[in-house]
């Protein structure tokens, strides 16, 4: 009988241990994501799993800002090229029911692209095919406007081939936008439909589908870039044009559900899912190889508009974990990262984010161009208002924070700029350092 109670107070006192560790494991990351958030760094949201089953789960910031509405955890967001995943696994579905191989020409389907002959399925899956990324021209041009099949294609079929199919890899929107096509036209239903029947309902995701105008009073979110003041809203890529590339809607919980799912057996075959995970170049058939240290990791990255999205499966550690975010002041890779530190408890610092008020004449100083004769871009350092901002040639200009009299950053890409009392601006940004001379 004493032998029992020693066993039973030793049981008691582990208990205890290991609910201590779990607690102080969520409460850094509560800190991780409370910092995030009341620094206005991050809105969305976050989902971890174990073993397929949920432990942690925590959103941020709005779902729509002017009106105010909170984040919940279930709150929808666009996944962009997250939506890749989802395709390939519904090729590799008919793959296994024989109406299609890796083999399978392009031209069975749409004869008319460049190089149809040549292009295979595995071609498009692994982005090998050669096939010109059309996000990449004058899509912004059009991209919040409906587009039919027909006018894409049209799009499609006018750029000549980047290079020979299976000579390398290029990521390319256009192989994912033509797989999702070749699912409709085998299926002869619509990728939603394929979608409902082949993934969610066998998984019992109940927040996944086919993205559309966004509704907030469907729990949708909008998306927002951070001007340094405030949140502003961006514009909506018309849903019509992303397709099997990045058009599905989801939340961070059904998407931990998804790749455990995946990666257990529950929508395709071993063999499918050791095709799917073989890499060339980091890049496998709808997975990307994403280790973190000694953990192995597979999974996706996806951003649409001001949307971002990440998604890992740590096969060793039977883990999950997926973000969706519809706003980012800070960078997506270091919130993941901070978040896989706290839970495999290594060595890691809650972010500090300390900012201090600059005058209008300590700010004006620094204004003017910067630049170098072996340097191909110009920075324009201008005075918004009380803000400075930062320009590179051809591109968007960006707000500064100041964290010292002479630095600022930027934290949104992990960009640093400090001022030299001789007219230098040198531009840190992931071990990068360029030196420039103000003009």
């Amino acid at each position: 009988m004493k032998k029992v109670r020693e066993i039973v107070i030793s049981f008691f006192i582990i208990s205890l241990i290991v609910f201590s560790q779990a607690a102080t494991w969520n409460d850094r990351l509560d800190s991780l994501m409370n910092t995030q958030e009341q620094n206005n760094k991050f809105m969305g949201s976050l989902a971890i799993s174990k073993a397929g089953k949920p432990i942690y789960v925590r959103a941020c910031g709005y779902a729509d800002v002017e009106h105010k509405v909170a984040a919940q955890t279930e709150t929808k967001y666009r996944i962009g090229s997250v939506s890749k995943v989802f395709t390939a696994v519904m090729i590799f579905q008919l793959i296994e029911e024989q109406k299609l191989s890796l083999d399978t020409r392009l031209a069975q389907f749409f004869p008319e692209i460049p190089n149809a002959d040549k292009i295979t399925i595995s071609h498009l899956l692994n982005h090998r095919s050669g096939i010109h990324n059309f996000t990449d021209s004058v899509y912004t041009t059009y991209y919040t406007k409906p587009k039919t099949q027909k006018e894409l294609l049209d799009i499609f079929k006018s750029y000549p081939p980047e290079f020979n199919p299976g000579e390398k890899m290029q990521y390319s929107n256009t192989n994912y936008v033509l797989l999702g096509y070749i699912i409709e036209r085998i299926t002869k239903k619509d990728y939603d439909s394929n979608l409902q029947k082949r993934i969610c309902k066998k998984l019992g995701l109940k927040n996944t589908y086919y993205g559309g105008k966004i509704r907030i009073a469907n729990r949708e979110a909008y998306s927002y870039t951070y001007d340094g003041k405030y949140w502003v809203i961006e514009p909506e890529t018309d849903m019509s044009i992303p397709h099997g590339a990045g058009g599905i809607v989801s939340t961070a919980t059904d998407l931990v559900v998804f790749i455990n799912g995946l990666f257990n057996n529950k929508l395709v075959q071993k063999s499918s899912l050791d095709e799917m995970l073989k890499l060339e170049d980091r890049f496998g058939k709808g997975l990307i190889q994403m280790s973190f240290y000694t953990h192995p990791g597979f999974g996706h990255t996806g951003g649409i508009d001001a949307f971002s999205a990440s998604l890992i499966y740590f096969p060793e550690d039977s883990l999950a974990i997926a973000v969706c975010s519809n706003g980012l002041n800070y960078p997506m890779n270091d919130i993941l990262a901070g978040a896989l530190k706290i839970y495999f408890n290594m060595p890691y610092q809650i972010p500090v984010f300390k900012t201090i008020e600059l005058s209008i004449e300590e700010l004006q100083k620094f204004t003017g161009v910067y630049s170098r004769s072996d340097f191909p871009l110009k920075f324009t350092i201008a005075l918004n208002g009380h803000q400075l901002t930062a320009q590179a040639t051809g591109q968007r200009a960006f707000p500064l924070e100041p964290v010292s009299p002479n630095e600022f950053k930027f934290d949104p890409v992990g960009v640093k700029m400090i001022f030299g009392a001789d007219g230098q601006l040198t531009i840190e940004q992931r071990g990068m350092i360029i030196v420039l001379q103000k003009e």
